[in-house]
């Protein structure tokens, strides 16, 4: 079982700044309750651009940690976005973090869909840097990348089945968002607030960051872990056809995310 993160390549910082979108993360991040004044940290926090955006809303009487197992992608965010009130550390979240401090609010977004095995322990993890009656907000997809409308049964049959064996040999996990209240009420948070939207909804001409973004997915999960394509000879094909499909104005795409956070309580349950 995969414990390392599946998207590792070394156009990866790239891609992950191209798909953050800050208006986003700043309305879900003042929904959840960040507000000026907090010490926030942004687990699995890649290139930096979400930490910068967090550090910006919590203001000069605030800071921000961004925190991330790679260090080429910590070293770009040192480059880009540390300054006097934000800062950036190489740590793996897969494991207790006990040497950065407490936290008033803890983030994580789009980052436990690529550990199906490890979620809670990740989530237990990040709560033990929370302060009692800190947040913690959790982020992510469900039915990911499962939901189009146009495709040939051909591809939409290869698609299903190599999403479904990325469950197994790379620990993805598509139904992630809808594990997240369980995860919290576990921990004993308490107010705990939901709430889903469309992500990746695709219609009409396709934009260059969802083709980059699609693209790259494709490119790097099928041969890293050589997934097999039934009905296809091959990555090449498969990923022609995908690609056909994906730029036809007349296709439909979208993915829900779920968002939830809570307060923590004073004991798990």
């Amino acid at each position: 079982m995969a414990t390392e993160y599946i998207m590792e390549n070394d156009e990866e910082s790239q891609r992950l700044e191209i798909k953050t979108k800050i208006s986003v993360v700043e309305d879900f991040a003042r929904r959840a309750g960040l507000a000026p004044g907090m010490r926030v940290v942004d687990v699995g926090c890649g290139p930096g651009l979400t930490t910068s955006a967090l550090s910006t809303m919590v203001g000069e009487s605030g800071s921000a940690v961004g925190i991330d197992i790679s260090e080429m992608r910590i070293a770009k965010a040192r480059e880009h976005h540390e300054d006097e009130r934000t800062s950036f550390f190489v740590r793996d979240f897969l494991k207790p973090i006990d040497d950065i401090g407490n936290f008033d609010f803890a983030w994580m977004r789009f980052a436990l869909e690529y550990f199906r095995e490890q979620c809670f322990d990740i989530a237990r993890n990040i709560s033990s840097m929370i302060n009692e009656g800190g947040i913690l907000c959790l982020i992510d997809l469900d039915y990911n990348c499962l939901s189009h409308y146009g495709m040939s049964p051909r591809l939409e049959a290869a698609f299903s089945s190599a999403v479904h064996q990325l469950e197994v040999k790379a620990n993805f996990d598509p139904y992630a968002g809808r594990k997240l209240y369980s995860h919290l009420y576990r921990l004993g948070y308490e107010d705990i607030q939901i709430e889903i939207s469309a992500h990746h909804l695709i219609y009409g001409s396709l934009g260059e960051a969802d083709r980059y973004n699609w693209g790259k997915k494709i490119e790097v999960l099928s041969r890293k872990f050589n997934i097999d394509l039934p009905g296809y000879t091959g990555l090449d094909e498969f990923y022609e056809d995908f690609m056909n499909f994906f730029h036809d104005p007349g296709r439909f795409t979208y993915t829900p995310v779920i968002a939830a956070w809570g307060r923590k309580g004073k004991e798990p349950r």
